[in-house]
């Protein structure tokens, strides 16, 4: 199960935090938060990470929807849900793809987005 490295630290109450510990709970594999505020003007995080099944990735997507709604945040918007390979939800501040490992390894996110200045790999989440 993955352990929240505090590398990178959501801020209590927080869209990141709320989507972060939803799929921790959702036990989500190899989940990495990759910060793009001064990157990107689509959000300040993106949130990359994988489920054992189709199932499992469009159980995520459902849940964290839900939760999101219910701590009063706008509706996400969510693509991808029908064939659940890669689904992408919108949280506003937040971007979230949820992936197959086969489907994320094909289009390896990580690599375009996750490597700062430094070269080092931003990871919010790591695996135990």
């Amino acid at each position: 199960m993955p352990d929240i490295d505090t590398t990178i630290s959501a801020e209590p109450g927080s869209v990141h935090e709320l989507v972060l510990t939803q799929l921790d709970d959702d036990q989500a594999q190899d989940v990495v938060s990759i910060p793009l505020e001064g990157k990107s003007s689509i959000a300040d995080f993106m949130v990359v990470a994988s489920g054992r099944s189709t199932r499992q990735v469009a159980a995520m997507a459902h849940k964290l929807a839900e939760k999101l709604k219910k701590a009063g945040e706008p509706s996400p918007r969510i693509e991808g849900l029908p064939a659940a390979d890669w689904v992408l939800i919108d949280a506003g501040d937040v971007v979230v793809h949820l992936f197959r490992p086969e489907v994320r390894s094909f289009y390896n996110l990580e690599r375009m987005w996750g490597f700062g200045e430094d070269g080092e790999k931003q990871s919010a989440v790591g695996t135990a």
